[in-house]
């Protein structure tokens, strides 16, 4: 493995989720103690299952693994940082302060930016305490910080003073106010990173174009502030000799290897490796073991006899949507699980059956609005461009609210204008103004903004105040677009997921926030089930089998309804491939 050759003192691992980050990092840890090395293994991602991994309780303490001689773990808890976080800065002016300021400074500090750099507050200390030198040659963290985060904490400033003073009202600068540390330990600490003979980067993605993309854009972000020294592995290929057993199987080898061949060229001039898919899941120490050898699996973790799987299929939500005649169906979820694909094929199926249909999506790729331009009479597409809504809204913010700010505020401005907040929010003041349509047909919304932003949006009141300023009657009713949102008896919520561990915990992350904004998610959709595809090749029955356990999750702990898509042998593009995923009614075959 060429990530492992001569590895420097910190290796970061990162990518979308699902990926793998947790297996690598993990497994690289054991490789590297195996070496003699002595190791500590650290974990700040907020779905964290390291303990799980290797089977023993961690926590945020530096644990030894008992079972690995010279390996230790700890796991940052996010959550709790963020928490205490918080609570360092709204604590002081609880009841000092009206209601609504507080709970709209709690809500700045409620998104994935607070999360994220309350854990870079706390592994600091990992990156510049001299005393764990003398304990640990290596130090393995499982979750890189964005180059966002650390854009933002290369600022200089008085982060506090800016929101405090009222200039920012931002989504993402909110969490810096509460950093407390000393600026020379940051400074050290962002120094260590951009240091290629202390830290190595390691990208992880699969043999998808989107997942590569992603990797691109990651590498260029983080390149452009210095964190040059990057290496890329690419995991869960599936191995060719699976493709002679099912058509499945070839299809996906077929799909991974154009990928590759396609790959973005700033990933191809990166040392680069790539990673069999296993038949097991990676947990327990057999299992780590065996992720970098060319055994096949733990024998223990095999069976591939046939077995019984049943699932409602998309065709029953579909049902139940079209009963409505007309409204909102909002598609959620993470990067990478397929919102878009599920967008469109509802959006076919409800067209199908003579319903009039505004299929809308912020999707980069247009490919799916280009098939399905004409090819319905009762369906509409029309594409958000991203980039342009978000240039158009930095342009504004800059021009209204940066126009009093000095230098150094208008520089604070740009950065928060950079955040992942600033394309959701842009894009949903796009999307909002079709969502009006839905009273009288349906309005499908693929790429939806999270709950933070949703929250942020309200909390902040931008479309409410907006709406009554424009109304001036104050007698008149209005509806705003938050407030369709937040109706059961509008809108339907949709959270697309994976039947992998990751994913799944990331959904329902993504369902606590949308109830905290008042919004009850009406379906989950578990995508890409090999388990419902119903495969022959013995590798991917035992995955089949595996992906159980979470569908069983999401039916019995985090789903008031749910329905399971397979994983089909042809990419779902076009109309008559996005039907048949539509077309799996509740099976129950022996596979």
């Amino acid at each position: 493995m060429k990530f492992l050759a001569q590895p420097p003192r910190f290796l970061f691992f990162t990518g979308k989720g699902g990926v793998g980050k947790t297996s690598l990092a993990c497994a690289s840890a054991i490789f590297l103690a195996g070496e003699g090395k002595r190791v500590l293994l650290v974990s700040t991602d907020p779905a964290s299952n390291v303990g799980q991994v290797f089977g023993v309780a961690i926590g945020n303490r530096i644990t030894g693994i008992e079972a690995v001689a010279r390996l230790a773990a700890i796991e940052i808890d996010p959550q709790a940082a963020a928490q205490a976080y918080r609570e360092r800065i709204v604590g002081p002016v609880r009841g000092l302060l009206p209601e609504p300021i507080v709970k709209g400074i709690e809500e700045q500090l409620s998104g994935a930016c607070t999360t994220e750099i309350a854990a870079f507050d706390e592994f600091t200390d990992l990156l510049t305490d001299k005393n764990l030198d003398a304990d640990y040659d290596h130090i393995v963290f499982d979750t890189a910080p964005t180059g966002h985060t650390i854009r933002l904490l290369q600022l200089p400033g008085a982060w506090s003073g800016f929101l405090e003073e009222g200039k920012g009202d931002a989504s993402c600068l909110g969490p810096l106010a509460g950093l407390e540390k000393q600026r020379t330990q940051y400074r050290a600490a962002l120094d260590a990173l951009a240091d290629p003979q202390l830290t190595r980067m390691v990208l992880v993605a699969r043999a998808q174009a989107s997942t590569l993309r992603e990797a691109a854009r990651t590498h260029a972000e983080l390149d452009a502030i210095g964190l040059s020294r990057q290496y890329l592995v690419i995991n869960g290929v599936l191995p060719a000799a699976e493709a002679g057993h099912d058509p499945l199987a070839a299809a996906i080898c077929g799909r991974e290897s154009a990928a590759l061949a396609a790959i973005p060229d700033v990933l191809n001039a990166m040392p680069c490796d790539q990673v069999p898919l296993k038949p097991f899941n990676v947990v327990g120490l057999d299992a780590l073991h065996a992720l970098f050898s060319d055994t096949a699996s733990p024998m223990s973790d095999v069976d591939a006899g046939p077995f019984e799987f049943a699932a409602p299929g998309l065709a029953a939500l579909v049902d139940r949507i079209a009963a409505d005649g007309h409204g909102l169906v909002m598609l959620m979820g993470k990067g990478g699980v397929g919102k878009t694909t599920m967008a469109a094929a509802l959006a076919v199926a409800l067209a199908q059956r003579g319903l009039p249909v505004h299929l809308t999506t912020s999707d980069p790729a247009g490919h799916l609005a280009e098939t399905l331009d004409g090819s319905l009479g009762s369906l509409t597409v029309s594409r958000i461009d991203p980039h342009a809504e978000t240039e158009r809204y930095r342009e504004h913010v800059m021009r209204t609210k940066g126009a009093q700010l000095d230098a150094q505020g208008r520089a604070l401005l740009e950065e928060d204008l950079r955040s992942p907040c600033t394309e959701e929010i842009a894009v949903f003041q796009a999307f909002s103004r079709v969502i009006r349509e839905a009273g009288k047909k349906f309005v499908v919304l693929d790429t939806a903004p999270t709950g933070h932003t949703l929250l942020l949006l309200d909390a902040t009141g931008a479309y409410h105040r907006e709406v009554a300023r424009q109304m001036g009657d104050k007698t008149m009713r209005y509806v705003t677009p938050m407030m369709q949102l937040q109706d059961p008896t509008q809108t339907k919520v949709l959270l697309v997921t994976l039947a992998e561990t990751t994913p799944v915990l990331e959904a329902a992350g993504l369902q606590a926030d949308l109830r905290r904004a008042g919004i009850e998610p009406w379906a989950w959709i578990v995508n890409n089930s090999v388990a419902a595809a119903q495969p022959r090749s013995p590798l991917l029955r035992q995955r089949a089998r595996n992906e159980l356990r979470e569908i069983d999750t999401v039916a019995r702990l985090h789903a008031r309804r749910y329905a399971v898509v397979p994983l089909l042998e042809t990419e779902p593009v076009g109309l008559g491939r996005l039907l048949e995923l539509v077309g799996q009614h509740e099976e129950k075959n022996a596979i």
